[in-house]
């Protein structure tokens, strides 16, 4: 007996727990609908800022499959549909077409998935609704940032929000030859890191020619006679500005769920068990930005968005409708970006985050060369290690740095995903050679300086 698979979401999650299902059972065993209101599937938001930038020319690049491939892998796919209710104990969904042309209707399931995303914070700030005022969530958001600044003679672009999506559009504005200024009201740019180097990002940013305003939050946007933002204002100045892009972070999109008593956790996203299943529902399953994970190191619930883990939740959610079984280990935050030539790196817990979930830990700071100081191109990155006190666990990792700094991020996050120590990985076998690493790589020097912290803050066991 063929079974009903509703999806209500067609990008990473979605469309990756539909293939997966059906790759598994056929569609003799399985029929597919998905629900999906914007008018793209299965892409890159996180390529949106280099879209933008120019970096990458073509809007197509960003699509892993057309709706055209979808459909002809099996799978029902009704674009500019939006689910507006959940009916658990009926087992259906309620659905309008968002064009408005009639086609609203419901559909019931045999299993239901849920893959809402996230949504951009939109503070309730007067004239926040301004035409020229634009967040970064979907393709459709990028194709109207580049058309409103095709043709104009736009100059002055603010940015709101220094986090990953505020940093890369700074970057993008940058690159299109407009003046940006970031405003943050932190007191440093990327909270993702540590202030200390969130510091040297700032002064990275302020050496490519950016105006960064820290501890300064917006109050209100002045918009003219024709609608378009023309201003920014904060406490004790005016920002004019041709164009705005919020990049304030994101929150799971939890309405439908909340609405229709799904258990939310407190991180802000739906509570799932390690199969991504809904908490007390058998047949209703979650992924993506939409949910809460867990954090191997603190043991808490967290909410990050990111397509690495969308797409692992999706082949997960769809191995276990295909009657196979798939869990999800949980996360440790890594992430990498970049503004410019600058590329940051963390993983594991910062500081903030290991002191509230009561870790006791040291911490070291090191600099260190990309490449043999000798080698042509050498330039400096910074290292900040967390270690557990006494242990020499790995907590967290931190790199601030120019060309190849970043991505050694992952070594670190591969030890304390595997619970090394800081002495451990002093010793690990990393590879060498002049034009990659000095002798001791700047992981290998910043490892053995955790190691020493510990070693020199490790008090007694009392008798």
């Amino acid at each position: 007996m063929t079974r009903r698979i509703v999806v209500v979401g067609g990008d990473a999650t979605g469309m990756s727990a539909a293939n997966t299902a059906l790759r598994h059972g056929g569609t003799e065993a399985y029929e597919v609908v998905v629900l999906e209101r914007g008018h793209y599937t299965s892409y890159s938001a996180c390529g949106i800022p280099y879209w933008i930038a120019g970096d990458v020319t073509d809007r197509d690049d960003l699509i892993a499959r057309s709706p055209e491939k979808h459909r002809e892998a099996g799978i029902d796919l009704r674009l500019r549909t939006e689910a507006t209710a959940l009916d658990l104990e009926k087992q259906a969904v309620s659905y309008r077409a968002v064009d408005g042309d009639g086609s609203d209707g419901i559909l019931e399931y045999d299993d239901l998935v849920l893959a809402t995303g996230a949504r951009p914070l939109r503070p309730p700030l007067e004239g926040i609704d301004a035409e020229g005022i634009f967040g970064v969530q979907s393709l459709e958001d990028g194709e109207a940032i580049i058309k409103a600044l095709a043709g104009s003679d736009a100059r002055r672009a603010v940015v709101v929000g220094a986090g990953y999506i505020g940093v890369e559009m700074a970057e993008a504005m940058l690159q299109r030859g407009l003046d940006v200024t970031v405003v943050d009201r932190a007191p440093e740019p990327f909270t993702q890191v540590d202030p200390d180097m969130g510091a040297l990002v700032r002064e990275a940013m302020t050496g490519m020619g950016m105006t960064v305003l820290t501890g300064t939050p917006v109050e209100g946007f002045d918009v003219g006679d024709d609608g378009w933002v023309r201003a920014v204002r904060t406490a004790d100045r005016t920002l004019e500005a041709d164009v705005v892009v919020l990049g304030l972070g994101v929150r799971p999109n939890v309405d439908l769920a909340r609405d229709a008593g799904l258990t939310i956790g407190e991180s802000g996203g739906i509570a799932t068990d390690v199969r991504m299943r809904c908490l007390g529902h058998e047949n209703v399953w979650a992924g993506g930005d939409c949910v809460q994970t867990h954090h191997r190191l603190s043991g808490r619930g967290v909410a990050i968005a990111l397509g690495t883990h969308a797409n692992k939740h999706g082949r997960i959610i769809g191995t276990n409708l295909a009657g196979g079984y798939g869990a999800f280990p949980g996360v440790i935050g890594t992430a990498i970006s970049k503004v410019c030539s600058l590329e940051i790196g963390r993983t594991g817990l910062g500081e903030a985050e290991a002191t509230a979930a009561g870790f006791g830990f040291v911490t070291a700071t090191i600099e260190s060369s990309n490449v043999a100081g000798y080698f042509p191109g050498a330039e400096m990155m910074t290292v900040k290690v967390l270690a557990e006190q006494r242990s020499g666990r790995l907590l967290g990792a931190q790199i601030v740095g120019r060309a190849n700094a970043a991505k050694r991020i992952d070594v670190f996050a591969t030890a304390i995903w595997n619970g090394m120590t800081a002495e451990e990985m002093t010793f690990s076998d990393l590879s060498y050679a002049p034009p990659f690493s000095p002798v001791w790589d700047a992981v290998l020097v910043a490892s053995r300086k955790a190691t020493k912290a510990v070693e020199a803050n490790s008090p007694a066991s009392p008798a």
